[in-house]
């Protein structure tokens, strides 16, 4: 007996560019069936001849950073199904910001865990970055007993701030004594990634290490050419201040550390720039055993230092001019770009905004977008030529299969019944105000977008309800390939 049968929908998916009229039959929290006329459930919902979409794997969010984890957890896992996210994985790390503390992640995330549990509306998993030395040695442990199949490097936190400039980043980053977060450290944890996907060689297509691409020393010396100069602010200050080239000689450096230690499958984070997917496609083709994926974010590819809605924009790597705008879509519409993300980080107005207010270099950088992620997808993609099936492999299908989320991103039989109905003929203008986000403003305030979620389901679980969040938290934690 079907549970719930989601009839008269289009439903999208990876392999195929236009969708599919379908019913789709659900069982137990997955599909059981995708077929036209289907019989009914014991629950039937009528989608209207609207596009049904596998729920996106948002790849990279940041719950806890500015608020506390549980908060997050609540509020912005349910803005995160008003863009049709299904599945978020959040970024966490040892340090100033998150948990604000040091030590072992065998203490440090079981706390992570117990603070998330029963908050939030969809499903979550957190990728780790792995800090200290004695962290590269938990990476097994991590991976087998909690299902961390994920790993970051933040490129530039050894001599620049999240924020701008630091002269203290060992205290920022809680690192043990005498120990520094520079390239010898990132070159130990890829020999760590890699002897761990050796030590579990079932598991080693989703054991993967993620970089945020940014060289410090490149942007401490912008950022006082900038501010010298006093030429620019704002948006396009920070870009300035964080140049393009940066980003390109950090994949360049990143790429011949994992050629160097053998990392097989290295993904090059919210690439924002043509010199970075130029350096990114570059390396590709000089490393080919390397699989690199890249990624690029929804604010990267909806607004610009000319378009974007103030200094809520602050981002790293920051906001670009409108030529990397259309750079970043030749890369996505030439497939390129592996998959698209919101890189969501609720930063309210209160933290956001420094003295004087209108200095961009002391905003905090980061902002949510996870509402905006399909919906602006869709409305600019579709726009440009992008195929739905398209957006589904750049939404679900790619983060899914590279994150080891087995039973996500993709509407069949056999997989979990993540779905987001989307009307694609939705005209709407993105306020603030109608987020579910603990975010009082975003960059994307007044742009008009041409397609709207309606409905987004987890496991079979109906959390947004004609566009209103439903029911209570039913999001679970996702333990990766290598928990037995």
């Amino acid at each position: 007996m079907t549970d719930l049968l989601i009839k008269n929908v289009r439903v999208v998916t990876p392999e195929r560019d236009e969708p599919v009229a379908a019913d789709i039959a659900v069982r137990h929290g997955q599909i059981t069936e995708v077929a036209p006329g289907l019989p009914p459930g014991a629950d039937v919902i009528d989608g209207q001849g609207k596009l049904a979409f596998p729920g996106v794997v948002d790849a990279h969010q940041h719950w806890g950073i500015y608020n506390p984890l549980p908060d997050d957890a609540a509020t912005e896992s349910r803005a995160a199904a008003q863009g049709g996210v299904t599945t978020a994985l959040t970024y966490m790390r040892t340090g100033q910001y998150y948990l604000n503390k040091g030590g072992p992640y065998s203490d440090f995330y079981p706390e992570v865990l117990a603070q998330a549990d029963g908050r939030a509306y969809v499903d979550y998993g957190f990728h780790l970055a792995p800090m200290s030395s004695a962290h590269i040695a938990e990476l097994p442990e991590l991976i087998e007993k909690y299902g961390v199949a994920s790993f970051k490097i933040f490129m530039f936190y050894g001599g620049h701030g999240l924020h701008g400039r630091s002269n203290d980043q060992s205290r920022f980053l809680m690192l043990p004594d005498g120990e520094r977060y520079d390239y010898a450290h990132f070159e130990f944890v890829m020999r760590g990634v890699q002897a761990a996907r050796e030590r579990f060689p079932d598991l080693a297509d989703e054991i993967s290490l993620s970089l945020h691409c940014e060289t410090a020393e490149i942007m401490t010396a912008y950022t006082k050419l900038v501010e010298d100069s006093g030429e620019l602010s704002g948006l396009a200050a920070y870009s300035a201040s964080r140049p393009p080239h940066s980003e390109g000689l950090a994949v360049f450096i990143a790429s011949y550390l994992a050629h160097e230690t053998g990392l097989a499958n290295i993904n090059l984070l919210h690439l924002s720039s043509r010199k970075a997917l130029d350096a990114a496609v570059r390396m590709a083709a000089a490393f080919p055993h390397i699989d690199f994926r890249r990624e690029v974010t929804i604010g990267h590819l909806l607004a610009s230092v000319e378009t974007a809605s103030g200094l809520g924009a602050k981002v790293n790597p920051p906001i670009r001019p409108q030529e990397d705008v259309e750079a970043l879509w030749e890369y996505v519409l030439d497939g390129t770009v592996d998959w698209v993300v919101s890189d969501h980080a609720c930063c309210r107005e209160e933290l956001k905004f420094g003295e004087p207010r209108d200095d961009v270099f002391v905003a905090k950088a980061g902002f949510g977008g996870a509402e905006y992620l399909l919906p602006g997808l869709v409305s600019e993609g579709r726009r440009r030529g992008l195929p739905y099936g398209r957006i589904a492999a750049l939404t679900a299908w790619n983060p899914a299969r590279r994150y080891g989320l087995r039973s996500k991103g993709m509407i069949a039989p056999g997989y979990d019944a993540d779905i987001a109905l989307v009307d694609p003929d939705r005209t709407w203008t993105v306020r603030a105000a109608e987020s579910e986000s603990a975010q009082e403003y975003t960059p994307f305030e007044g742009f008009e977008l041409t397609a709207r979620v309606t409905d987004t389901f987890v496991r079979g679980h109906h959390v947004l309800d004609a566009g209103k969040l439903a029911g209570r938290p039913i999001g679970s934690y996702i333990a990766r390939p290598g928990v037995h």
